[in-house]
């Protein structure tokens, strides 16, 4: 399979788009914040709700955001300053790299995190009673030293590989790190469904209560699936530019959907059969991973590998999400300034790092920067990006650039309506409910 243009770097096979638009929206979300929520929020009640919001507008949404960017063939600013020239769209551009900016400085923090408990997990020294597992989290948040440095040197992880270009960098590594990501979280589910009692961890997961359905939750699951597909950040309108035009958008979308809410899936399967099967409480929040798992792995035969496993699974999902905002900021300033790529790359780190570096020094930056990005600029992109594809761009051009691979697509039709009337609804639902306002 071709590349796009000879002057522009591009996927250049099926799975590679897959691994990598996959990769980008399979990050810490799913596997740090997806089990704490599901926990506090009923467990099977809102996985049902979820996949409801993933089939009903996060297939079509991203959609939108990939045939916008691959129609343009160019960056998530350049894309929109060039569908919708003398018009102030690209603005919606402008919000996807600066939201990458501020995701980037505040996940390269909590994925510094992981860094940190692969290297407690090798050397041992996640042991002793819940309070002293407790207390090593504390004490390294109040470190002066280690949470900084494991931090810039996950952004040196990341820029090494965007540093690659799209084949042989993002494309390269995410073919060989997603499956990686898959068999680790596989041999990590058959251990939790060994365990003594992951029955009940199983029925959690599985088994909804209906009761537990309230507005809350419909929000929380709706919120969830939004953020978890990577939408409104200019991710996938830039991965979608690499995209060649004989790929089947639709099929892409619900692919890299469907394998990121897999993953989700599993990494509840591996997380709250153990959960139960020692006795720990589900809803323990934003501190499940990092202060209830160890616990569990200490009580766990071959408990010493498993741990390893999991915290190498988590640093592996942050890298393949934060190598996406990335290239985000890259692909805008190498195209829109004429910036060569390895200039903007090393530039862009040392900007990112510093922010970072604020996000580590203060929670209230930290705490800024993710509710600024999470619940303002992404809400904000996803309405603007299916008004963009449902009243900007003509009809007969969306249909022909989702059916550029050859094929007809008897879809089309359900697919215009939500993106038209219910993706724009549904998504300043989630936008009210960030803010406060609902």
């Amino acid at each position: 399979m071709a590349n796009i243009g000879s002057s522009r770097d591009g996927f250049t096979s099926k799975f590679g788009v897959i691994a990598a638009a996959a990769g980008s929206a399979i990050g810490l979300g799913n596997i740090w914040r997806f089990p704490y929520i599901l926990g506090n929020n009923g467990g099977g009640a809102f996985l049902l709700m979820y996949l409801i919001f993933i089939i009903a507008f996060g297939v079509p949404v991203m959609t939108s955001e990939l045939l916008i960017g691959r129609k343009a063939q160019k960056n998530v600013f350049g894309a929109f300053k060039s569908l919708s020239p003398n018009r102030p769209w690209y603005l919606v551009g402008t919000m996807g790299v600066l939201a990458a900016f501020l995701i980037l400085s505040f996940y390269s923090v909590v994925a510094g995190w992981t860094l940190e408990y692969v290297y407690l997990a090798i050397t041992g020294s996640l042991s002793g009673t819940p309070d002293d597992i407790n207390n090593i989290f504390t004490s390294f948040m109040g470190d002066n030293f280690w949470p900084y440095l494991w931090t810039i040197i996950f952004l040196f992880m990341t820029a090494l590989i965007v540093l690659g270009g799209v084949k042989n960098g993002i494309e390269k590594y995410t073919k060989i790190l997603m499956p990686l990501l898959f068999v680790l979280i596989v041999i990590l589910d058959i251990k939790a469904l060994t365990l003594p009692g992951a029955g009940k961890g199983i029925e959690f997961l599985f088994n909804p209560d209906f009761s537990k359905i309230n507005g809350s939750v419909v929000l929380a699951a709706m919120g969830q699936a939004f953020f978890s597909l990577s939408i409104g950040m200019g991710v996938i309108a830039t991965y979608g530019s690499y995209i060649p035009k004989s790929q089947d958008l639709g099929k892409t979308a619900v692919s890299v959907s469907m394998t990121d809410t897999l993953i989700a899936v599993l990494a509840g399967v591996a997380i709250f059969p153990a959960v139960f099967a020692f006795g720990m409480e589900p809803g323990q929040g934003t501190g499940l991973v990092f202060k209830v798992l160890p616990n569990i792995f200490n009580q766990m035969t071959g408990g010493f590998i498993f741990s390893i496993m999991f915290f190498v699974l988590l640093t592996i999902a942050a890298l393949t999400s934060s190598i996406s905002l990335l290239e985000v900021i890259v692909a805008y300033l190498s195209e829109e300034f004429n910036m060569k790529r390895k200039h903007a790359i090393w530039s862009t780190t040392l900007v990112v790092s510093f922010l970072a570096v604020m996000c580590v020094y203060s929670d209230k930056v930290f705490n800024n920067f993710d509710f600024f990005s999470s619940s303002v600029l992404l809400p904000l992109g996803g309405v603007l990006i299916v008004l963009f594809v449902g009243y900007v761009m003509k009809r007969s051009g969306v249909k022909a650039e989702l059916e550029s691979h050859g094929k007809s697509i008897a879809w089309f039709n359900i697919f215009y309506f939500i993106v038209r009337y219910i993706a724009p609804v549904a998504i300043m639902f989630v936008f009210l409910h960030g803010i406060g306002l609902l």
